[in-house]
């Protein structure tokens, strides 16, 4: 049976990768926070979009192109900035860094991911964007700048929706760390995922090298991450960031049509519409309902971008007719990673690519502006 035919949608490489990775890494990939009722209000929400297909458009292809920042891209859709990715799959920032080059669609790397900005940027090259956690500490915000634009990253993604961790009950009961413990726990866990332990004893055992390089003598991670990472920003700090960083500038995390209009104050380049996966606030609405109140505030002012509950082409497709100009996944590139290693990068944004053209053909559109001009509705179920 070929890869196509056992992997036929990310649906069917998440199973396989749950298969495969540890109980810790599985559990920090598909949780959320709370009871987790914002991660399937997220899936159901934007399962809930109905697009009415208008017929006889005859024979064509999709133009799934578009522009970004002064720059083109084969497909509007990009990787997600996912914190510890080497954790759930060892290389998994240089995979997907490399696959993304490859399809022309933008990698995001995390400030918390396992890799350096120094080792992604040359494998992302002009498609590489770097992600950047509001620091406490202004030393490390400049020098964490300056690092990822020598490295070669041209846009920055400021996330905005952590202002300090949620509690993540099912990463917790877990026993999740970075790196992992040695417990007799979390060695047996590994032991029995034989190929992801294989690939880590391969390459290196997961740490958080970005941020440890920050580490003050004996500082925990703990602490690291309450000096580094957890600062609180108000809009000033935004602010400051865009007057230091001279390159596009992605505020992500934004849900009020109010933080929209604020933020297009301030200059940003482009607005995410995230919830940040249902993994800070369980009590948020689903993105997808709030993505046309913050494109009726932007009114075309800027670029907005959307993630969160994202699980294949039709899903994009759905966030374009509500007005996203781009599409940001995460957990389905991490899936295929799991499930397939270095080949499941390239497997999951070709299913990603053929689910949006398909459905462009059944709904009658040629083009991504056509799809903005499609009959959209919610459903009510």
């Amino acid at each position: 049976m070929s890869r196509d035919e056992r992997y036929p949608s990310i649906a069917y490489l998440a199973e396989r990768a749950k298969q495969r990775m540890p109980f810790f890494a599985w559990e920090y990939l598909d949780s959320g926070t709370g009871p987790e009722d914002g991660v399937a209000r997220n899936e159901a929400a934007v399962r809930s979009v109905e697009i009415v297909p208008r017929m006889l458009a005859g024979k064509y292809e999709p133009d799934i192109a578009c522009s970004l920042f002064g720059k083109d891209y084969s497909a509007p859709f990009g990787v997600a900035p996912v914190g510890m990715s080497g954790m759930m799959w060892p290389k998994a920032e240089i995979f997907l860094s490399r696959a993304a080059r490859a399809a022309n669609i933008p990698y995001c790397l995390s400030a918390v991911a396992a890799e350096t900005p120094e080792t992604i940027g040359p494998e992302a090259g002009d498609n590489g964007w770097f992600q950047f956690y509001p620091t406490a500490d202004d030393d490390v915000r400049d020098d964490m700048l300056r690092r990822a634009r020598e490295a070669g990253f041209k846009v920055l993604v400021v996330t905005v929706d952590v202002p300090v961790s949620s509690t993540r009950e099912r990463q917790f009961r877990a026993g999740l760390s970075v790196p992992p413990k040695k417990d007799l726990r979390t060695l047996w866990r590994a032991a029995i995922r034989p190929a992801w332990t294989m690939a880590t004893l391969s390459h290196r055992i997961p740490r958080l090298l970005l941020l440890e390089s920050y580490t003050r003598g004996s500082e925990n991670l703990k602490d690291l991450l309450r000096r580094v990472l957890h600062g609180q920003p108000d809009w000033d700090y935004l602010a400051a960031l865009r007057d230091i960083w001279q390159g596009p500038l992605i505020v992500k995390g934004i849900l009020s049509a109010q933080d929209a209009a604020r933020a297009l104050g301030i200059g940003v380049d482009g607005i995410v519409v995230s919830n940040h996966g249902a993994r800070q606030v369980d009590g948020a609405p689903a993105s997808i309902r709030m993505l046309p109140e913050v494109v009726d505030e932007v009114g075309g002012k800027t670029k907005i971008l959307f993630d969160s509950g994202l699980r294949g082409g039709l899903d994009i497709a759905r966030a374009v007719t509500l007005g996203a100009d781009f599409c940001l996944l995460g957990r389905p590139f991490l899936f295929a990673v799991g499930a397939l290693g270095e080949p499941g990068a390239a497997h999951a944004i070709q299913l990603l690519r053929d689910d949006l053209c398909n459905n462009m053909l059944q709904l009658g559109v040629r083009s991504l502006a056509d799809l903005r001009e499609v009959d959209v509705r919610f459903s009510s179920r």
